[in-house]
């Protein structure tokens, strides 16, 4: 497979830090490493030691078979039969996303099967892959839109609008049978004709009539990429998962002030370590939502005051008994935010490892100390591979035009204009300028002498002057423009270049959807990322179709 490496440092340099060990202090924020071969030897040991302090497993596993039914191949069956029998796990997760939002969603997925099945290489035993669906989310403008390339190569938003109601969790948002037969049929209209795209819309059709919402496609469409690869799913707001999930909510509840405190521990840490942080420690945060029913299940996170558990606004409250008595009865209620949502994970599985992005490799050094007062220890943290899908046509193009991928990312325009200019033979420019100068120093001589005869000409002069220059720019630009039109063939093909590896200005992972090299490649693009050798320190990878 011809496939290209390219360093494509993240934004986060306590992430850079991680990956590439270049600061030893930040070891004792994450423990593990990835990159260490003897750490998942170790991690696994300390997985056994710590395994009565668990979900149960096979009471795990009963509710993971019942949500993974209508998608279950024989691949899933024995993912979640492992588990059940205390197999470590290589877990991930990603709020969902219209048709799967963003390419960086596959990237993460394909990272955690390749990991799990590099660990159970390296280790000797089974382990599984596993997808967390951030069903509890509740922000619906990062779920509801993706960005697919129409057939005239123009980058589309498409886009499912809220129904009425509360703000509640993106899982327990209905999306109906309408609304979803018109973002199928814009979706048609939006993608190229292809051989494969018949049966791309017939099977996210099948998958929309299974659907209630954004989280059950998403875990459909995840389902269908990644079943024959044993990707067990799960979702956050499943009301069976939360009644496993429990006795650790109540946990965090009864030691609510002690994880507080662990989590300021560490931001002054990560700070004094000279690092941004990446999530809030806010003042009082109990780093809980509640579902709230007294407005529509809105999802509220809770502050505390005074001895009590309150609304933002301080409009509902809650004691301490009547959260433990959620935590006991409606355990369903009950939401973790982005600094508990690990321990939680850690609590349902023996995490052996967790692919992260970026950013949230940065916010999860924040919660080393936490997971140590509760007795745990963090997972090995691994980060997420990525790449950029280079398709046969761009990459001609960019050999035509002596383009790098650098080139394209980095100084795209700069580099379009100066090819633009290596074509002008005639010197325009230049011969513009030339004239605009020879004009300036013609006419100096002829307004000193206007000038000197009547001082208000002079003025008169100037403006004159400026007007003529003008008019001058107003035909070279004209005459750039018809020049230019001669190579509108060339242009296309280099903003071609641009919208498919870099649009917006952002890597193709972060804005594109996998839909279109669905449509055109059927499988084949995502066959040749899971064939690809796992890094477990992650990296870039330019993969060739």
């Amino acid at each position: 497979m011809n496939t290209e490496h390219y360093d494509l440092p993240s934004a986060q340099p306590l992430t850079e830090a991680y990956i590439h060990r270049t600061d030893a202090n930040i070891d004792s924020l994450y423990g593990y490493h990835a990159g260490r071969e003897q750490d998942w030897a170790e991690r696994l040991k300390k997985l056994e030691e710590l395994s009565g302090s668990r979900a149960n497993p096979a009471e795990l596993a009963e509710v993971l078979r019942q949500y993974n039914s209508p998608y279950t191949t024989p691949e899933v069956d024995a993912s979640i039969r492992a588990i059940a029998e205390g197999a470590p796990v290589v877990i991930g997760g990603q709020q969902a996303g219209l048709w799967s939002g963003a390419l960086l969603v596959i990237h993460k997925a394909v990272s955690i099967v390749s990991g799990a099945k590099w660990a159970s290489e390296k280790l000797g035993r089974t382990v599984v892959p596993v997808f967390w669906i951030a069903g509890e989310d509740h922000d619906w403008d990062e779920a509801n839109h993706t960005f697919v390339l129409n057939a005239e190569q123009e980058l589309r938003k498409l886009t499912v609008q809220r129904p009425e109601g509360p703000r509640t969790s993106v899982s327990r948002t209905a999306v109906d049978t309408d609304s979803w037969n018109a973002l199928l049929e814009e979706l048609e209209q939006t993608l190229p004709h292809s051989d494969f795209k018949p049966g791309l819309l017939e099977q996210l059709r099948q998958i929309a009539g299974q659907s209630r919402s954004l989280s059950d496609m998403f875990a459909g469409i995840l389902a269908f990429l990644f079943g024959k690869e044993g990707l067990v799913l799960l979702d956050a707001d499943d009301p069976k998962l939360r009644r496993i999930e429990s006795p650790m909510f109540r946990r965090i509840i009864e030691e609510n002030d002690e994880l507080e405190a662990a989590y300021k521990s560490a931001a002054e840490k990560v700070k004094s370590l000279g690092y941004q942080l990446q999530a809030d420690v806010v003042e009082g945060s109990a780093n809980l939502f509640v579902f709230n029913p007294a407005n529509g299940d809105e999802r509220t996170l809770l502050h505390k005051r005074g001895g009590q558990f309150q609304d933002r606004k301080a409009t509902a409250f809650w004691t301490k008994e009547q959260l433990l008595q959620l935590a006991d009865e409606q355990p369903s209620q009950l939401s973790n935010n982005v600094l508990t949502r690990p321990i939680m994970q850690d609590y349902l599985f023996p995490v052996l490892g967790t692919v992260l992005g970026p950013g949230e490799i940065a916010y999860w050094a924040l919660t080393g100390e936490a997971f140590r007062k509760l007795g745990m220890e963090m997972p090995i943290i691994v980060p997420r591979m990525s790449f950029t899908l280079v398709e046969g046509t761009i990459a001609k193009h960019m050999m035509k035009y002596e383009l790098s991928f650098e080139d394209v990312a980095k100084r795209f325009e700069a580099r379009k204009q100066t090819w633009l200019s290596e074509q002008d033979q005639l010197s325009i420019e230049e011969r513009f300028q030339d004239v605009k100068q020879s004009f300036v120093a013609m006419y100096g001589p002829l307004l000193e002498l206007a000038g000197s005869i009547q001082p208000g000409l002079l003025k008169l002069g100037e403006t004159n002057r400026q007007k003529i220059v003008e008019q001058i720019e107003y035909l070279e630009a004209k005459t750039k423009d018809a020049f230019n039109k001669q190579y509108d063939a060339s242009i296309r093909q280099l903003d071609r270049i641009a919208l498919s590896l870099w649009p917006s200005g952002k890597p193709q992972e972060r804005v594109i959807n996998m839909s279109g090299y669905w449509n055109r490649y059927g499988s084949v693009w995502l066959e040749k990322l899971l064939e690809l050798p796992f890094s477990p320190t992650g990296g870039h990878q330019l993969v060739y179709l």
